[in-house]
């Protein structure tokens, strides 16, 4: 059976498509070149933003979105990734209109808690404020009795804050003290108040902790979409 190619859906941002590619990449073990999947990416960070349309019912990014994903598709992907949690609050318009499958990075995260946590009953999710409202892990932990944590607005100002803050936040200024110590400070306010696994759940958040570790499991989903992108492409 020939391998099946993968396609990105990255801008979303720039640095979290790059992260979710080299992530493919390293699952992929491979012993030569040639070992390596074919992944196409389609980087486009002029969609509209996923943030203001949720929060404040700005432009829909979904027809941008469904462009890209067919930009995708046209070019040989045989299953697209969309690169960005905040983003899979308008998985099912996207993946309607699009004739190939999409690997669900929410999906895949919660699986991959529960292999860490078989038990688990409360999960801390470190995401974006529109991710928060828009509640886009609870469909997926709700089909498990996994409840997601309510996040206070003081927290989650700081969780927000140390992705998109124009002077500190990492959109806009990389990896900086300020937006280290401020996601950490969230992850321990979660564990503090009796989260069993955190999710990273905004793609930026990997890229701000680094190597950090915490009492309670930490789950990487663009790890684990890019380990559900090699399986999918490999016939596993």
């Amino acid at each position: 059976m020939s391998e099946k190619v993968i396609g990105i859906m990255g801008g979303m941002g720039p640095e979290a498509g790059a992260d979710l590619f080299l992530q493919i990449t390293a699952a992929t073990h491979a012993k030569t070149d040639t070992d390596h999947l074919h992944i196409i990416m389609d980087s486009n960070p002029k969609m509209p933003s996923r943030q203001d349309a949720i929060l404040r019912g700005t432009e829909s990014p979904v027809p941008a979105m469904i462009e890209v994903a067919r930009n995708l598709v046209r070019a040989g992907a045989d299953a697209v990734i969309i690169g960005a949690n905040t983003a899979h609050y308008f998985y099912d318009e996207v993946a309607a209109a699009v004739p190939v499958p999409f690997l669900h990075i929410i999906d895949e995260a919660v699986q991959e808690t529960r292999r860490r946590v078989p038990d688990i009953r409360r999960l801390g999710v470190m995401a974006t404020t529109a991710a928060m409202q828009a509640g886009v892990y609870e469909k997926s932990c709700g089909k498990f009795g996994i409840e997601v944590m309510a996040v206070p607005e003081d927290v989650q100002s700081r969780m927000q804050a140390a992705i998109f803050d124009h002077d500190y936040g990492f959109k806009y200024n990389g990896r900086t003290e300020r937006c280290v110590s401020e996601a950490e400070a969230v992850a321990q306010y979660l564990i503090g108040q009796g989260a069993e696994a955190l999710i990273m759940g905004c793609t930026e958040i990997p890229l701000i902790l680094g190597d950090a570790a915490f009492s309670v499991p930490l789950v990487d989903p663009n790890k684990t979409i890019a380990e559900a992108a090699v399986r999918f492409a490999k016939g596993g």
